[in-house]
């Protein structure tokens, strides 16, 4: 993040993290910058740690996409029930959301990671 905000500097308006701690490093190299993240540079990340929820509520990252870690029992559950020989959905959808920052305050004690 230091070697793009050095060569683009205010030119970027938006950075998508692939993982909350990725965001949470280049929230640090923006502020070192001397730019504000989450007003300077709009930061988009994925999987709804409580360190992405504290980063909102301290309105440095502007929204995160869940990718829930406690996805293993439905996933057992599936599993199972292939080898069983039963038939599963093509598509099943889980449990997981979006969380903007103006949710992030009252969705943080809901956290289970």
């Amino acid at each position: 993040m230091e070697a793009f905000l050095k060569a683009e500097g205010k030119k970027i308006n938006v950075l998508y993290a692939h993982n909350d701690d990725m965001a949470i490093g280049a929230i640090q190299a923006i502020e070192e910058a001397g730019l504000k993240p989450g007003k300077d540079i709009v930061i988009i990340s994925i999987d709804g740690v409580k360190g992405a929820f504290e980063a909102m509520m301290a309105g440095k990252l502007n929204v995160t996409v869940e990718c829930s870690p406690l996805l293993g029992p439905q996933l057992m559950d599936t599993a199972r029930a292939v080898l069983a020989g039963k038939t599963v959905p093509k598509r099943i959808v889980t449990k997981e959301g979006i969380f903007p920052m103006d949710v992030a305050a009252k969705e943080f004690p809901n956290r289970k990671y």
